[in-house]
């Protein structure tokens, strides 16, 4: 073998030994890093969890991306993107889109409820009430948004509100009238409506009465018994379901009505699983992630009956409660 050869290979036998001693180990860098995918209604009270989180632990960089829910989880299914911690408006995205290939356990945290959201110029404003509600919004001269059901929870559970109104109020057809009208308007996720409400684009949109009070906005609080609000109406808000696309393109599931409930997992696919574990403490912790969430209008639901008790990080065990 000539001198030129020899020297080839061992460039060769080193670069290959350099790739190998570095697969896998992460840079200090790295190792400080986390990576959140979180629903849009989650962005304001996160962004002062995340600041608070940071202040305990100097170093440490949250990257997050914000979107409707069942689009976070699909990042994690489909993309295979890495998320160090997923949280989630409905609990039930985790369950039935990431369960048990791409994550092993969920954790309910928090609750909310839907509300008809508008400004004092909204058209019509200072008629609407709890009682008149579907007839303003079918007004032609009034614009109305909803989250893609299919992208957002916010989506569906809009559906889930107007079909329970239609056997609340005595309206035959009243859902899927206003399902109809201004179609137009429906957007990936709930906060991308807020834009074109502020804009005087739309005069009401369906949006959880948390992101409604974080904006200081007007909104209607809608009877529980369709405003997803109580877990005691659970049977109730049952009633009604909504088809959605599945795991797998082309696939469809039913969901069905329920109380919110938000829930929280790391992925295994986790760049930074001890690190994800140390934030989700900080976020159900009473005095510190729970407390902002309560001042942002999402009531905390800790601890709660998970249904993959044994599987949960033992440190993260305190936070639930073991299904009978």
């Amino acid at each position: 073998m000539g001198k030129m050869q020899n020297t080839t290979l061992k460039v060769l036998i080193f670069s290959a030994f350099l790739l190998l001693s570095s697969a896998g180990v992460m840079s200090e860098d790295e190792k400080q890093q986390l990576i959140i995918f979180h629903a849009g209604s989650l962005s304001v009270p996160f962004e002062r969890i995340i600041e608070g989180f940071q202040s305990e632990n100097p170093g440490v960089t949250v990257l997050k991306e914000i979107a409707g829910s069942r689009e976070c989880a699909k990042k994690v299914s489909e993309l295979h993107k890495p998320c160090d911690v997923l949280a989630s408006s409905d609990y039930q995205v985790i369950d039935s889109l990431l369960i048990p290939q791409f994550a092993d356990w969920n954790l309910k945290f928090a609750t909310n409820e839907l509300a008809i959201v508008f400004r004092a110029e909204s058209r019509r404003a200072g008629d609407i009430t709890t009682d008149n509600w579907p007839n303003i919004l079918m007004d032609g001269k009034v614009n109305i948004g909803r989250a893609d059901p299919n992208a957002d929870p916010c989506g569906y559970r809009t559906i889930m509100t107007l079909k329970l109104a239609e056997l609340y109020y005595h309206k035959p057809g009243l859902a899927g009238k206003l399902l109809a009208k201004d179609t137009r308007f429906i957007r990936p996720k709930e906060v991308d409506l807020l834009a074109l409400l502020e804009a005087g684009e739309l005069d009401y949109i369906f949006l959880y009465r948390s992101v409604a009070e974080q904006h200081g906005l007007k909104f209607l609080k809608l009877p529980d018994e369709i405003n997803l609000k109580r877990a005691e109406l659970e049977d109730q808000y049952q009633k009604v379901s909504v088809e959605l696309n599945g795991a797998t393109p082309g696939s469809k599931i039913t969901q069905y009505g329920s109380s919110m409930v938000y829930g929280v997992t790391i992925p295994k696919n986790a760049p930074n699983p001890e690190l994800a574990k140390k934030f989700i403490e900080y976020l159900l912790s009473a005095e510190k992630g729970l407390k902002i969430m309560e001042q942002m209008g999402q009531p905390a639901v800790v601890p709660s009956v998970c249904d993959q008790y044994d599987k949960l990080p033992s440190d993260l065990r305190k936070f639930a409660v073991r299904k009978k």
